[in-house]
């Protein structure tokens, strides 16, 4: 009869059995893409309970609810007895839990409310009209972001200031003023945004040592997902609530570590060793996902970074798949041809269109793939656009019940007070608001006071009867579901009466909307241990865009990059692969920047299965602007000859010897003129010329004694595009063009009669 330890390693290879069996002490477990990470954690967790280990003694925390809704159930089903006590979920969620059961030895409401993005953006919105900052010289978004950077860092708005002042950072100033009002709105109304979730568990670990050790004693067994994608303060989390018994087990790969834009800090995985002296390491080298050529393709890119570990991954898998270079003309092009691949390939039936994923790196490229998916009838999914609960309608639903929950909510106060109308304009809001600050109240506390706040009598009743609406749905709160709360209040608010009334296509689609709505709260109440309002509100809060992402609904899937961590497809495009969109903008001018993004792309190579498709084009038109650019240089390091530096070399061939017309004329005709549509036997394509050496382009010509100054790589100055190289020539005369390339990485091609050019 086999133990538990050889079942729980039966189907592990030596790395991963090697990381199982580790239970004590600082471990560390570097997983690369496709390596059975998640198999690892969730049977190294079995293997702790088998050994007698309380399960309520582990804590495990991930970044999303996806991923730890998959853990959860694979321990579950490896150790039936115990594996539900074990408690698994996001930082974020585990801060909420905490914070809730700490809030009478912090001075916090343990009803507190839980601030997203649109909310900081109001709040902050009120702070720069309070301090009469313009709006036009500071962007609301950037200073939302700059705080949430300063809670990453566990930094308070007077260190913000401390910090801004030492530099003569007249901007950092600004929004510490901003930071330290905003702090103040939150405490007064309730609320936490997500920052503070993380900063103030911390900072309540460090100022109350039993509190401490309390928890370090309950948790004696820590483990951490993707570990390489914590900021500072979800570092100090992980140390202190370790701090104790050292038995610390991370994983993660710094190979895909791409969120340093959101506080993400690489140094953590990489110096994990420093700060743990004792501890051990193993690799997760063996891939299950992907063929060895997009292995070998993905490595050649990556190993040009120098902030990594060593480590290159390998697979048994058969080497049946393909990695190919797509180029196209422009952005419609690309999308086009990329369709068409997809409906080719889902034809034949070779494919679904769930196992084909479009990635690209900003989320104005979806538009391109979107119409084309809809000129050809075929269903696809975009992740990471509007979310369900962004909409319009939802978030005024929302409110109303964020309302019910907290009357001290400002925030939704505002949203609904006049949702759906009820003549009470913007005047009166602001009237009464800053009645409200005057009295340091709450807007909902100030409505007895609407008279004295000079509120005319029409103002004031209507006030008086929103709130003895809210009172009544606040006397449901104790004795109704969730799901009979949210019909009330989208019926008996007149919100529902609104809409039918309305009577167009766009509200029938937000009656559809908060429809489903219903059906969300009944499926919480479903699925929910707690089923109250407050669990309902901040299961919503927490709710991340892969969150909604299901591999079953039979559609091609579209998404970021930054989104595409922890997916798997068959067939994967990566689009846009040019100089100054990937890598984007001047990252190529910042080394760490630049290994960022080149990371980024090796998660994207890696999330591919069989085929991995690189696409480019030299035309784009970005925002209304049209370009010209180069392949990306991830392309070049990948180890394809792309096609710029195969006509490169043909130039250097051509002039390394006496210029025969005739003989490159022949050339030219035997190898380009006849170039077309060449499909392949694994029913992929590209335009290929007949000797399948380079992608066909538009014909260039060297002119038999050619009298012009620009040769091919004279520099050369732009009025607006600076200095660049000459690369390629097309046509004489007053149609000579030239293709230059910049010193920003760009290229264009010019007209030469009008361009202004001044040789070097």
């Amino acid at each position: 009869m086999s133990t538990m330890k050889e079942t729980l390693t039966k189907n592990l290879n030596s790395s991963q059995s090697e990381a199982v069996l580790c239970t004590e002490g600082p471990l560390i477990i570097f997983a690369g893409a496709g390596t059975g990470k998640t198999r690892v954690i969730t049977q190294r967790i079995a293997h702790l309970l088998s050994l007698g280990i309380a399960p309520w003694s582990i804590l495990a925390v991930t970044f999303t609810n996806k991923a730890a809704a998959e853990m959860k159930k694979r321990i579950v089903d490896l150790s039936p007895q115990t594996g539900s006590n074990v408690w698994i979920s996001t930082f974020h969620s585990f801060c909420v839990y905490f914070l809730r059961v700490e809030a009478s030895k912090i001075s916090l409401s343990p009803n507190f409310l839980i601030y997203d993005f649109a909310d900081q953006k109001n709040v902050v919105k009120d702070c720069m009209k309070e301090l009469n900052i313009d709006e036009k010289k500071f962007k609301i978004s950037s200073i939302v972001n700059k705080i949430s950077r300063a809670k990453d860092e566990l930094k308070s708005p007077a260190n913000m200031a401390t910090d801004a002042e030492n530099i003569g950072d007249f901007f950092g100033t600004t929004i510490a003023k901003v930071y330290e009002l905003y702090q103040k709105k939150l405490e007064r109304t309730g609320a936490l945004d997500f920052g503070d979730l993380i900063m103030r568990t911390v900072s309540t670990l460090q100022q109350y040592p039993t509190l401490l050790e309390y928890y370090q004693e309950k948790y004696r067994y820590i483990m951490v997902d993707e570990y390489q994608d914590t900021n500072h303060a979800q570092y100090m989390f992980v140390k202190l609530f370790a701090g104790k018994h050292h038995n610390i087990c991370v994983c993660g790969d710094d190979d895909q570590s791409v969120y340093s834009w959101r506080g993400a800090d690489i140094n953590n995985i990489l110096d994990f060793e420093k700060d743990y002296p004792n501890s051990k390491s193993v690799k997760l080298e063996q891939n299950y996902r992907s063929t060895p050529k997009i292995l070998s393709v993905a490595y050649q890119v990556v190993k040009h970074n120098t902030a990594r570990i060593n480590k290159q991954l390998w697979t048994q898998n058969p080497d049946d798949g393909s990695v190919r270079v797509l180029k196209a003309a422009n952005e419609n092009d690309e999308a086009a041809k990329v369709v068409n691949l997809i409906s080719l390939n889902t034809y034949n039936n070779k494919y679904k269109l769930s196992d084909f994923a479009i990635f690209y790196r900003t989320n104005a490229q979806s538009r391109t793939f979107e119409d084309a998916f809809r000129r050809m009838g075929i269903p696809y999914t975009v992740i990471g656009t509007l979310r369900f609960y962004d909409r319009a309608e939802i978030k005024d639903i929302m409110a109303y019940l964020k309302l019910i929950h907290n009357q001290n909510d400002n925030v939704s106060f505002k949203r609904i007070i006049n949702i759906p109308k009820r003549g009470i304009g913007k005047t009166s809001i602001e009237t009464l608001e800053r009645f409200a600050l005057l009295k340091n109240i709450s807007i909902w506390q100030a409505i007895p006071f609407a008279h004295e706040a000079g509120l005319s009598k029409g103002v004031v009743v209507a006030l008086n009867s929103f709130a003895q609406l809210v009172k009544a749905f606040i006397e449901l709160k104790n004795n109704a579901s969730v799901k009979e709360i949210t019909e009330k209040v989208i019926t008996q608010s007149g919100y529902l009466k609104e809409l039918e009334t309305e009577n167009t296509p766009e509200s029938k689609t937000k009656i559809e909307n908060i429809q489903e709505l219903i059906s969300a709260a009944s499926d919480f109440e479903n699925r929910s241990p707690d089923k109250s309002l407050a669990g309902y509100l901040t299961q919503v809060s927490l709710i991340s865009d892969i969150d909604s992402f299901d591999e079953s609904k039979g559609k091609a899937t579209l998404m970021t990059l930054h989104l595409a961590k922890g997916l798997e497809f068959d067939n994967v495009f990566i689009c846009g692969l040019e100089e100054g969109l990937f890598p984007i903008g001047e990252s190529a001018y910042n080394q760490e920047e630049l290994e960022e993004e080149r990371r980024l792309m090796y998660v994207g190579m890696t999330r591919a299965k069989k085929h991995l498709y690189l696409c480019w084009s030299p035309e784009r038109t970005v925002y209304g602007k049209t370009k010209w650019s180069m392949p990306s240089r991830f392309i070049t390091e990948a180890g394809f000859k792309t096609e710029f530096a195969q006509r490169k070399q043909n130039f250097q061939n051509n002039f390394s010897q006496p210029f025969n017309k005739t003989k490159w004329s022949n050339s030219f005709n035997k190898n380009y003129s006849k170039a077309e549509t060449v499909y392949r036997n694994d029913n992929t394509y590209d335009y290929i010329p007949p000797n399948d050496e380079i992608t066909k382009d538009e014909p260039f010509y060297i002119s038999d004694g050619d009298l012009s100054p620009y040769k091919i790589g004279a520099v050369v100055l732009h009025p607006v595009f600076g200095k660049g190289k000459i690369i390629e020539k097309n046509g004489i005369g007053d149609n000579l063009k030239l293709v230059i390339l910049f010193d920003n990485g760009q290229w264009k091609k010019l007209l030469t009669r009008i361009a202004n050019l001044t040789l070097i």
